[in-house]
């Protein structure tokens, strides 16, 4: 099982930046992605951005241009946030896919609130 710890989020005006980085350890040979997911109270947890080993990127469309994800070693995975929105507020979640089971693997989530 992989263990994931994120840091950074917080509270920043609309249109300001935030950078978030996640931290896997563990069982994390068979690691074959990382990225974000974010969940609002009473809705489904949706797909921020993520990236395979091969630094293949994939972007939620209502993020695309604004956030980038990276990997910055292997077993770390950053998302920097800019022109952030109030409707960007909600609990940021790392994730990490592995062949191994479970094949997803959750953090305890990170809040990002924007303030209008």
């Amino acid at each position: 099982q992989v263990q994931l710890v994120e840091s950074g989020g917080g509270v920043v005006q609309a249109g300001g930046s935030l950078i978030l980085s996640c931290e896997a350890s563990g069982g994390i040979r068979n690691i074959y992605g990382m990225g974000w997911y974010r969940q609002v109270p009473g809705n489904q947890r949706e797909l921020v951005a993520d990236i395979g080993n091969d630094g293949t990127t994939n972007y939620a469309d209502s993020v695309k241009d604004r956030f980038e994800v990276s990997r910055d070693s292997f077993t770390t995975v950053s998302l920097h946030m800019t022109s952030l929105k109030p409707e960007d507020t909600a609990v940021y979640i790392c994730n990490a896919k592995s062949t191994d089971l479970p094949y997803d693997n959750w953090g305890q989530g990170t809040q990002v609130t924007v303030s209008s």
